[in-house]
C-alpha cells in the first residue's frame, strides 16, 4: 500500500497496491505523486505513474538507479478497500521517462504501461486459419492466439463467425483480433489476465449502484446527463444484387437481443410524428450483403446506444469498488425520467493523496426508472434510496 502520504485513512482510505515483477513497491510508494488509469471498451487500458525522484550525496537517484521500474516488466495496479483487493489493471511497463527541469526539486520519473493487449503486438504473423477438413469459429481462432500468451478467453465471449475457411492473417495478433472483433461487432477487453470477446454486455449483472444526492450514502461526487435527440433511428445501405450490377435499399433498427432496453421506454424519435431519421451506411466497395448488413446493425446498435449520455465523477472510496467499463451499472438518484441502468463506456482512475477518484462516461439507449428490475444486491440498494 502507499506510505506516507497515501495512506492517511482520513484522506484517502482507498490505497492503491503496485506489484512489478510481482513484487510489491513498497519502496517507491514515498515517491509517488499520481497513479492514473484509462480503461476502456473501445481502447488499451493505459497507466500513467508520475514519481518525483531525488539524487543522495553519492549521485544515485532514488527512482531510476533502484532498477525496479523498467520497460516490459510486469505490473499489476489493484485498489484495496480495506483487506479487499480489485484489480484496476495489469500489464507491461511500455516506456519510462526522467524529467529533469531546472529546478532539480521538481525531477520526475513518468512510466507508462498498457493492459495484456501489448504483449499481442510484438510480432507479425502470416496465418491461414481453417481448412476444409477443420474450419475455424472466431472463437477458436481467439483462443489459439491467447493460449500462446498465457491468457485465456474470458467465459462470456461468444463465437463469432463460423465456418472460417482459408481465412488469413498477415498482421500482429492484436491488430488481427481486433480486425474480427470490429468484423462480428464485438467488443475486445482484456482485464485480469482474461480478454472478452463478444457484443457489449448489456444484460450482464450489474455492478453497484451510483448514487446520488443520497445524504451521507452518496458516492458520485458530480454526474451530468445528457440526452441526445440527434442519434438516428435506423441504418440504410444499399444491398448488391444476387446477380448483376443493381442493389437493393436494405434499412435496419437496433437489434433489441443485442441492445437490450435500459429502460421502461425507448429515447428514439419514432413517436415524434416526424419524417423518418434514417443515416445511411458510406458505399463499402466490394463489400458482400452479409458484411453490409452486419455493418448496418453495428452502427444502428452504437447510435441507439449513444442516446443518452452521462459523465461523471465517483469517490472511489465511498464507492468501494472498482468501476469496470463494458458492464452495466443502476444510477439512482435523477428522477424517474433518467435514473436507471446505464452502461459503462469508459473509466478514468486517479489515486492522490488527496484520494481515489474514478471519472467515467456512461451511456443508455432509454428513459425512465427501471431500478426495480435489477437483480441483486445492486437493485436492492437503489429500492432503499
Amino acid at each position: 500500500m502507499f506510505l506516507n502520504l497515501f495512506m492517511e485513512k482520513e484522506r484517502a482510505p482507498a490505497e492503491v497496491l503496485i506489484t512489478v515483477d510481482g513484487r510489491e513497491i513498497a519502496d517507491l510508494y514515498p515517491f509517488l505523486l499520481e497513479v492514473a488509469v484509462e480503461a476502456g471498451r473501445a481502447e488499451a487500458a493505459t497507466a500513467t505513474l508520475s514519481l518525483e525522484t531525488r539524487r543522495d550525496e553519492l549521485g544515485r537517484w532514488t527512482v531510476q538507479d533502484a532498477d525496479v521500474l523498467k520497460p516490459w516488466a510486469r505490473i499489476v495496479i489493484s485498489a484495496a478497500f480495506g483487506s479487499r483487493v480489485e484489480e484496476v489493471m495489469r500489464g507491461y511497463i511500455r516506456e519510462v521517462t526522467l524529467e529533469t527541469p531546472q529546478d532539480a526539486g521538481a525531477a520526475q520519473v513518468r512510466v507508462t504501461c498498457q493492459d495484456d493487449s501489448i504483449r499481442l503486438d510484438r510480432q507479425q504473423h502470416r496465418v491461414t486459419w481453417g481448412s476444409d477438413d477443420l474450419p475455424y469459429s472466431d472463437r477458436m481462432i481467439l483462443d489459439e492466439v491467447l493460449a500462446g500468451y498465457g491468457l485465456a478467453a474470458d467465459g462470456d465471449s461468444e463465437s463469432g463467425q463460423d465456418g472460417l475457411v482459408g481465412l488469413a492473417q498477415d498482421d500482429t495478433d492484436i491488430k488481427f483480433l481486433k480486425a474480427r472483433a470490429e468484423f462480428n461487432g464485438y467488443e475486445l477487453i482484456f482485464r485480469a489476465g482474461q480478454v472478452y470477446f463478444g457484443p457489449m454486455r448489456v444484460s450482464a449483472d450489474p455492478q453497484d449502484t451510483l448514487l446520488v444526492y443520497a445524504g451521507a450514502d452518496s458516492n458520485c461526487l458530480s454526474l451530468n446527463v445528457r440526452a441526445d435527440g440527434h442519434q438516428a433511428d435506423a441504418v440504410a445501405y444499399d444491398a448488391p444484387a444476387e446477380s448483376g450490377d443493381a442493389t437493393r435499399p436494405e434499412t435496419v433498427y437496433p437489434d433489441r437481443d443485442q441492445v437490450p432496453l435500459l429502460g421502461t421506454r425507448e429515447a428514439n424519435s419514432q413517436a415524434a410524428g416526424l419524417e423518418p431519421f434514417v443515416w445511411k451506411l458510406s458505399g463499402q466497395a466490394g463489400a458482400s450483403a452479409e458484411r453490409l448488413r452486419a455493418l448496418a446493425q453495428m452502427k444502428a446498435n452504437d447510435l441507439d446506444m449513444h442516446r443518452v449520455q452521462g459523465e461523471g465523477e465517483l469517490d472511489g472510496s465511498l464507492y468501494g469498488h472498482v468501476l469496470q467499463a463494458g458492464l452495466p451499472v443502476p444510477v439512482d438518484g435523477l428522477g424517474e425520467w433518467l435514473s436507471g441502468v446505464y452502461y459503462v463506456d469508459s473509466v478514468s482512475h486517479s489515486f492522490t493523496p488527496a484520494g481515489y477518484k474514478q471519472r467515467f462516461r456512461l451511456l443508455r439507449n432509454a428513459y425512465g426508472d427501471n431500478l426495480d428490475s435489477v437483480a441483486g444486491l445492486a437493485g436492492k440498494l437503489a429500492g432503499v434510496m
